[in-house]
């Protein structure tokens, strides 16, 4: 065979063989070119405004942030810190993020200042607010407390608004009682004698029971008045025109948190390195078990996680009404709704 000959062949069987070689895709970037369903082709920002710093009892937006969930869903997702359910609420309120994670109370004060908004998932159906005093102190009922110094974590947070309900209950006032502020760690206060009570949450009290605490009586708010303690809310103009990014976030967070219920230990875990408060992983998995709790109910075992009960927002809102904590009603019907939770699997 000679030379040109033969270079013209090789040439041929290199061109035959390259060319076979572009046509073998790599499957992780085929799925990618695809436009396969699990590989959004846009990623939209969501930013979420938090009563609080990340804690340990919020474990499963760390979970599904490293498992990858929210990106899977085309979401970009930031955590924004506050210091109360008033700040989450005022944030989404200022545009500075999309969806806020707050009390009802706060809700209901800002929809009477005329912001225009809508609660759009049940995050705890169960009040899980408390007033705390020592057993030595002899604090039993709400007419107890009257004249005393009362610790709440600020005066944006449900523990302000749900010490408001008790006193109510018994037919005093926060003018019956000496309201002090004592920030996230509120049982210090409490155990070191400066104040005589404090107002707070059911983890709040186990983390301040393995501290050493001691014997305490506990006044439970829910036994007054059963208000979810928080849930997701957006404003109307979000919720018109984000409608199908919330969709995806609420997804998101309704997986993630039944993943949280059946691999609480897992969630403990990841809690170590992104909650402000997770350093202790056993103390992790309490906490987590305590929220799992009242993240459901029977109604919710029906219907699927988040489910808004409306009569008992009825109930809330005339109750408010009527402790004067509201001048009149503000529509809670119109601004409940569970349209964003019937779309979710």
């Amino acid at each position: 065979m000679n030379q040109p000959f033969f270079s013209i062949v090789m040439m041929m069987i290199f061109l035959f063989v390259t060319g076979c070689g572009t046509n073998e895709t790599n499957p992780a970037q085929e799925k990618k070119d695809t436009g396969n369903n699990e590989q959004p082709s846009e990623v939209e920002q969501l930013k979420m405004a938090s009563w609080s710093k990340p804690i340990v009892e919020q474990s499963n937006l760390y979970l599904a942030e490293e498992k990858g969930w929210f990106e899977d869903a085309g979401i970009d997702f930031e955590y924004v810190p506050g210091a109360g359910g008033g700040d989450a609420v005022k944030n989404i309120i200022a545009g500075n993020a999309d969806i806020a994670f707050a009390n009802v109370e706060a809700v209901l004060l800002a929809a009477e200042k005329g912001a225009k908004l809508k609660v759009v998932y049940n995050i705890y159906p169960h009040n899980v607010f408390n007033v705390v005093s020592l057993k030595e102190t002899g604090i039993e009922t709400v007419d107890d407390l009257k004249g005393k110094d009362i610790g709440v974590y600020s005066f944006t947070s449900g523990t302000y608004q749900n010490l408001q309900v008790l006193l109510s209950s018994a037919g005093l006032t926060e003018e019956d009682v000496n309201i002090i502020e004592t920030g996230v760690l509120n049982f210090g206060p409490l155990m070191n004698n400066q104040v005589i009570a404090t107002a707070a949450t059911d983890t709040g009290l186990y983390d301040a029971q393995q501290k050493g605490l001691g014997e305490v009586n506990i006044i439970e708010v829910k036994d007054v008045l059963n208000t979810p303690s928080d849930v997701f809310v957006v404003t109307e103009e979000t919720f018109n025109e984000k409608r199908e990014l919330l969709v995806k976030f609420l997804q998101v967070y309704r997986d993630s948190a039944k993943y949280m219920m059946e691999h609480p230990e897992e969630a403990a875990k990841i809690a170590v390195d992104t909650a402000i408060d997770g350093q202790n992983e056993e103390r992790n998995a309490e906490i987590i078990k305590i929220r799992n709790k009242t993240s459901i109910d029977d109604e919710m075992n029906e219907k699927g996680l988040g489910w808004l009960n409306i009569e008992i927002f009825n109930q809330v809102e005339d109750t408010y009404v009527d402790m004067g904590l509201l001048k009149a009603p503000v529509g809670i019907e119109q601004i409940v709704t569970n349209e964003l939770v019937e779309e979710l699997k």
